[in-house]
């Protein structure tokens, strides 16, 4: 509201800058009749040059000098206002865009965290002397990389049990090892039995299709229990796409057999094989699948290259 009467101020004093000349000149004709007169005519043009140079010089007034001569008052307002407003909307700073992460700083921020990752499973691996424990170091790397980005994708709901089959051993040994993670400590270690079509002695092939009689590899998360005709099972979900992802409809469950045995190898010379399931001895199996139910994690580890450059879950 104050633009328009500050504007017209403005509009009048130049109509007086233009008069006063006149008025000046004027006044010079009697110049000659006194000094009084005289003194007048002086202090009246050094007024004007004074109220000139003020509002001339004045930065509210420096639109004025933009506008030129032959524009109108009323098209002089007009122009002022419209420069007004753009020279208030300058005013006005646009807020600072929000900083978006670049897919190079992404990259980085990625490739420090599989650091942290890889560093924090080489500690945990040492202190809790897993070596002495046969278990493979890749397998527990890769298990532990698979476990972290489970749990930011929130597929977890049991944190404190990782389980790990490291098919990389021969089915002689001992390679299932069941882990409690808040505590870091080993809880049990003993035999799993792979698929019938995956090998022998060594599990070397691996699928994903149903009726294959092969191991699955990759990520499970357990689910709930039931009784069926190998006592006390585990279903397991089977996450890793591509990999075991057809675990449910296959009916891959954690069970325990009496294939899977002291006994049994010394009577064949090697253990048993599944239909695909990781079987553990009966003797073990019931305080196991109640240890590991209920949405913890379960991986089954071979050293097949084409698997751990793709899984999902260990890259993502």
């Amino acid at each position: 509201m104050r633009v328009l009467p500050n504007l017209l101020f403005k509009v009048t004093l130049s109509s007086m800058i233009l008069t006063a000349p006149a008025m000046i000149s004027g006044n010079h004709n009697f110049v000659h009749n006194g000094n009084l007169l005289q003194r007048s005519t002086l202090m009246i043009s050094s007024y004007s040059s004074f109220v000139i140079r003020k509002y001339i010089d004045h930065p509210s007034f420096s639109i004025m000098r933009d506008i030129p001569a032959t524009v109108s008052p009323a098209s002089a307002v007009s122009s002022i206002s419209s420069a007004s407003v753009a020279a208030a909307a300058r005013e006005v700073r646009a807020p600072e865009p929000v900083p978006v992460l670049r897919s190079t700083d992404m990259a980085a921020a990625r490739s420090a965290e599989l650091r942290m990752v890889i560093n924090q499973a080489a500690l945990i691996y040492s202190r809790m002397n897993l070596i002495g424990q046969g278990l493979d170091p890749k397998a527990f790397e890769y298990a532990w990389r698979g476990y972290h980005n489970m749990l930011k994708k929130g597929m977890i709901h049991k944190r404190s049990v990782l389980s790990i089959c490291d098919f990389s051993q021969s089915s002689r040994s001992k390679r299932m090892y069941v882990i409690d993670v808040l505590h870091r400590k080993l809880l049990y270690r003993t035999y799993v039995a792979h698929g019938q079509n995956s090998g022998d002695e060594y599990a070397t092939s691996f699928s994903n299709a149903p009726d294959s009689y092969k191991s699955s590899l990759g990520f499970y998360v357990t689910q709930r229990t039931y009784i069926g005709r190998n006592g006390l099972s585990l279903r397991l979900n089977g996450v890793d796409s591509g990999y075991n992802d057809n675990a449910f409809k296959r009916q891959i469950v954690l069970h325990g057999s009496g294939y899977v045995s002291d006994k049994y190898m010394e009577d064949y010379g090697t253990l048993g094989t599944s239909l695909g399931c990781p079987a553990l001895p009966t003797a073990v199996s019931g305080k196991i699948i109640r240890l590991v139910r209920g949405g913890s994690c379960l991986f089954i580890y071979h050293p097949t290259q084409q698997y751990l450059d793709n899984s999902e879950i260990i890259n993502s």
